[in-house]
């Protein structure tokens, strides 16, 4: 499991680390050889064996992980490796003399006029690394810095050009197996120059990465944009610092993998029945929103929930019952299409039945639906249900209690969201470590400030409300954040344009609707159920591209999602 954890944090490990005995030197090494390996993958795929590697060293610990990289691809492949330095290094620096000694092409910016060597080696270069600024840049980069960058840049797109040949390709097929990148590949080691690691501010000068590999720990602001833009995909190496290492063991902040997520399911014996594992109710739907329950349910089940119960105004029902043949049905009192308040008693009537309840999807914020939540979420009195066809007569009931049963682990999405957003102190309502599933919009009107200020502090804001109001928050987008009351906090490694259309927030909920009711805690059931989620939007856009994903394919994702983690 990577944690993530600050730029300061960061210099606090590895202190730990030397003192436990693994100096310095020692991780750069392994940074090196890390680094050198990954490459060295990325190489194995490449068609032509006219293979060019530029190395652009600056002058701290991040260049010694870069000269260390060089010099292992210059020593155990064919490529060739070009050094270029921001900076002479110093003569006795026994980095330096390691490349030097191998003969290889090195160059530097001091002695480069107008950079015409820089932007040569950036142009012709198939793989660049990235050694000039690490974690610990300061922005914004000014003098030789900014302009060692913009000669970066001025080569990266000469590389294209060169490549390109001035052809434009006005076909390419969906199943292009070829690696050959049409720019030189930019592998950024631990951080891109220019990015800073905490905040996630970048520098107009940033070079953007295809990849980053960080070490040892990830960084909050490879995750923050717009600082993410410029991150590609992300590769972790844990350096030989293990887990448990004084420091980096205490936090509780971590990037969700697939093996983590293997370890949270629950086992599937054989000698089971849908009871093994669980029922979940999902509670919604409308008029205007006939399809969302649906889209939930289906998810719910594909995640691997036992039975699922759908809850949904009885107008509607036969509408959209045909689509989902697996569900059973709980046909709820409605005016016009719309929940009422007398709903509220046959859920609770029937909410022992159940393991995991969903409440929000496709339900409308009307005057309605409004009463509806708050007569559920409340611990007295409701209304008795009225009776007749579909619903449950109250003469006939066990009890005429209005509170016959406990509510399940709950689940609240979507319009369930906008409801409570316009009560005061409405996470008083809700029982403790409720899961709720805002995107950036509904989570500023739950907190009371813009958009804008959610997404500038994103892993802050999630930490700081999960406590606040004691509940298992899933912030949705882009790195999805997933934050208990505890403090425990796991961050997606996801984000894909594909999972931007609607009707997907409703599969993420039945995702951990279902997880839920298979008996995982809360907050093991938020990030597991972000992550399966995440990673079918991967393998649906795989597929299909991610302009053409829609919500059914990423449930139909989802067994892919399951088999790939192992």
């Amino acid at each position: 499991m990577y944690k993530v954890v600050s730029v300061t944090l960061m210099r606090d490990i590895e202190a730990a680390a030397e003192a436990a005995g693994l100096p310095s030197s020692m991780l750069m090494e392994n940074a090196g050889r890390a680094t050198a390996e990954r490459v060295k993958q990325l190489l194995a795929q490449q068609d032509g064996a006219d293979t060019k590697v530029t190395v652009l060293v600056g002058p701290g610990n991040n260049g010694g992980d870069a000269l260390v990289a060089g010099r292992f691809l210059a020593e155990e492949t064919t490529a060739q490796v070009r050094f270029y330095f921001y900076k002479p290094r110093d003569e006795n620096d026994a980095l330096f003399q390691a490349v030097k000694n191998l003969g290889v092409f090195m160059a530097d910016a001091k002695s480069d006029q107008r950079y015409r060597v820089l932007v040569n080696l950036v142009a012709s270069a198939t793989f660049i690394l990235d050694g000039l600024f690490g974690i610990g840049v300061r922005l914004p980069l000014r003098d030789d810095a900014a302009k060692l960058l913009r000669a970066i840049k001025q080569g990266l797109n000469e590389g294209s050009d060169q490549q390109n040949d001035g052809v434009s390709c006005l076909y390419r097929p969906v199943h292009n197996e070829s690696t050959s990148p049409i720019r030189p590949y930019v592998l950024a080691l631990d951080c891109p120059s220019g990015l800073n690691c905490d905040t996630g501010e970048l520098d107009s000068n940033t070079i953007y990465a295809d990849e980053t590999i960080t070490y040892i720990a990830a960084k909050p602001g490879l995750f923050q944009f717009p600082g993410a833009a410029a991150v590609g995909k992300l590769t972790l190496s844990s350096l030989g610092v293990p887990a448990n290492s004084p420091v980096l063991k205490d936090v509780s902040a971590f990037v969700a993998g697939g093996s983590e997520v293997q370890g949270a399911l629950p086992s599937r014996p054989l000698n089971s029945n849908k009871g093994t594992f669980g029922k979940a109710l999902i509670i919604g739907g409308s008029a205007n929103y006939l399809g969302a329950p649906a889209l939930a349910a289906t998810a719910a089940y594909r995640s691997g929930a036992g039975l699922v119960s759908i809850g949904a105004p009885s107008s509607i029902v036969p509408v959209i019952a045909s689509g989902i043949p697996e569900a059973t049905w709980l046909m709820l009192p409605h005016e016009l299409g719309l929940l009422t308040a007398d709903a509220a008693a046959l859920i609770r009537d029937a909410a022992a039945r159940y393991q995991s309840m969903l409440i929000g999807v496709g339900m409308g914020n009307e005057k309605e639906t409004r009463d509806f939540l708050m007569t559920l979420l409340k611990s007295d009195k409701a209304p008795k249900p009225r009776s007749g066809i579909g619903f449950t007569s109250a003469s006939t009931s066990e009890t005429n209690s209005e509170d016959k049963g406990k509510l399940p682990p709950l689940v609240l999405d979507a319009d369930a969201l906008n409801i409570l957003s316009q009560l005061e102190r409405w996470w008083e309502q809700l029982p403790p470590n409720t899961i709720i599933t805002p995107h950036p919009g509904e989570m500023g009107r739950l907190a009371g400030i813009s958009t804008d200020a959610v997404q500038t502090s994103r892993l802050a804001i999630a930490q700081e409300k999960a406590r606040l109001w004691n509940v298992v928050l899933v912030l949705k987008g882009a790195h999805t954040i997933v934050a208990s009351p505890e403090g425990d906090t796991a961050i997606l490694p996801f984000k894909i344009s594909s999972l931007a259309k609607a009707g997907t927030g409703d599969v993420l909920a039945g995702v951990i609707t279902g997880l839920l009711a298979q008996g995982l805690t809360p907050f093991a059931a938020a990030w597991s159920g972000a992550y399966l989620h995440g990673l079918a939007g991967e393998l649906a856009a795989e597929q299909l591209g991610e302009r053409a994903v829609v919500a059914t394919d990423v449930i139909e994702a989802l067994a892919r999602a399951f088999r790939s983690l192992g």
